[in-house]
């Protein structure tokens, strides 16, 4: 074994912690709890807002798709109707 693999070996043994390790650990995870964990009715609030938003945003996209399929429409007319007219014009002279 070449100098690496033995300082890596060294490095990789099992330890044993340190006395009081289990107590500190617990006593972390006990103070970032509430920081961790948030109420059930906040998770809920948070879900309706998304739902609410995605709902809100996905009516918008809705209204923006009428708005060109009118406006398509009213293209279309006038163009027939500008038509119309010169049809008319002609027919009248």
């Amino acid at each position: 074994m070449d100098w690496l693999e033995q300082e890596l070996q060294r490095a990789l043994q099992r330890k044993e912690p340190s006395p009081g390790f289990d107590a500190r650990v617990t006593a972390a995870v006990h103070r970032r709890r509430p920081v961790l964990m948030m109420p059930g009715w906040l998770a809920a609030a948070a879900a309706v807002l998304v739902i609410t938003a995605a709902g809100a945003g996905y009516r918008y996209h809705q209204g923006q798709e009428a708005k060109k399929q009118v406006m398509v429409a009213m293209r279309l007319t006038g163009t027939k109707l500008i038509r119309v007219q010169m049809q008319m014009k002609a027919v009248r002279q």
